[in-house]
Formats: C-alpha cells, structure tokens, sequence
C-alpha cells in the first residue's frame, strides 16, 4: 500500500471543505490554538507556584465520612 499521492490529498481537502465550511475549519483550529496557550500557560504557572499540599480522593472520603458523623 502506498501513500496517497497529491491528487488524493487535494480531493480529500476539497471534501472536508465542502463538508464542514472554511468559517468552521477556522473556528477549530482557532480553539485548537487558544487552548494549546491555555495548556502553556499552566504549565509555566504551575511551575512558578509550588503545590503546598495535594489532597487525595481518599483523604476527600474520610472527611465526608467524618461530617456525616458528626451531622
């Protein structure tokens, strides 16, 4: 199986053009855009703020266990 030549690429492209519009395209990669600088942006936060503590989902538990108790 070979690849696709450059005639197959272009009918591909046409078809997704026609299918989803060049507005929608746009719009995706736009959002596909702001959430990848969203994703750096809290990746440098996140290494300029160290995490004091991290609370687990057990530790989340056994305080609603307590409440519960005490209610």
């Amino acid at each position: 199986m070979h690849a696709p030549g450059i005639w197959g690429i272009l009918v591909i492209a046409v078809v997704v053009v026609l299918l989803f519009g060049r507005g929608k395209i746009s719009g995706m990669m736009g959002e596909v855009a702001s959430g990848i600088k969203a994703f750096q942006k809290g990746m440098r936060d996140e290494e300029t703020k160290p995490v004091d503590r991290v609370t687990t989902s057990a530790e989340v538990d056994a305080r609603e266990v307590d409440r519960s108790k005490d209610a």
